[in-house]
């Protein structure tokens, strides 16, 4: 079913972000989002992910809407990547991504074998294994911003949502995690919503890009289909030559 925006309004008080957005997301897709600064992309994630309630419209996750779920229920439904990922306590990298597993854990149940190894698995697959024993508050911002991936990845919910969650990262972690999610999409079936500065990066993970401009989706579809000059001036206003990359195998972008 996926995710379903029919007519969604949204405020900050006395500033409109969304005036009535309709769209749809489908599962087992890599989504991505794009817009220029303030255009809503963040308040999109918090609307869909349940951690704010649109003033009207609906919004739907698989038939469900995410801000009346219960808080464990919508965990095992939907893991966050947030941008900025701060804890002050000195909890240890093994810890945090530990975290991930709670929403699947009975009420006064311990961690059991599988949830170890979701974890080492998870650390493995993002690069941080070698040092789980340390505090998150001794890493650095790309290092941290990892163990919040590898904490999503073991909650293993069917929806990720990624807020600019590379934006910390140096290119070779980047185009390893973007690699590692879209297998997930592909091998698993999993549904992903990211928010993206990096045009190109999104051309080439991508299945689907949403472009948002001024409280309203001013582009919508398969990347090849809404991925143009027109589009990007439009949205950015800014000129481009859009052109097919046969190195990468996909559509990329030239800012003029």
């Amino acid at each position: 079913m996926g995710i379903q925006l029919d007519n969604v309004w949204f405020s900050y008080k006395d500033r409109p972000v969304f005036s009535g957005v309709s769209f749809e997301m489908g599962t087992g897709c890599f989504h991505g989002v794009l817009g220029p600064n303030g255009s809503g992309k963040t308040t999109l994630l918090d609307l869909i992910s349940g951690q704010r309630t649109p003033a009207g419209g609906r919004i739907l996750m698989d038939g469900h809407v995410p801000a009346h779920m219960p808080a464990r229920q919508l965990a095992r439904q939907c893991a966050l990547v947030p941008q900025d990922f701060k804890v002050n306590f000195p909890f240890t990298v093994a810890q945090v991504v530990m975290m991930g597993r709670y929403p699947r854990l009975g009420r006064f149940s311990a961690p059991d074998a599988d949830d170890q190894a979701q974890v080492k698995k998870a650390m493995d697959a993002t690069g941080i294994n070698e040092f789980r024993h340390r505090p998150v508050t001794e890493l650095s911002g790309g290092e941290r911003q990892r163990v919040v991936f590898a904490r999503a990845l073991a909650q293993d919910a069917p929806t990720l949502i990624l807020d600019e969650a590379t934006s910390n990262l140096d290119i070779r972690h980047t185009l390893s995690l973007m690699a590692l999610v879209k297998d997930r999409v592909s091998t698993k079936g999993r549904t992903v919503i990211s928010v993206l500065q990096d045009i190109n990066l999104a051309a080439r993970f991508c299945d689907f890009l949403l472009f948002l401009k001024n409280g309203k989706a001013a582009a919508h579809g398969p990347v090849e289909e809404v991925l143009t000059e027109a589009v990007i001036r439009e949205v950015f206003e800014v000129n481009s030559r859009v052109y097919d990359d046969d190195t990468i195998k996909c559509r990329q972008v030239v800012f003029l």
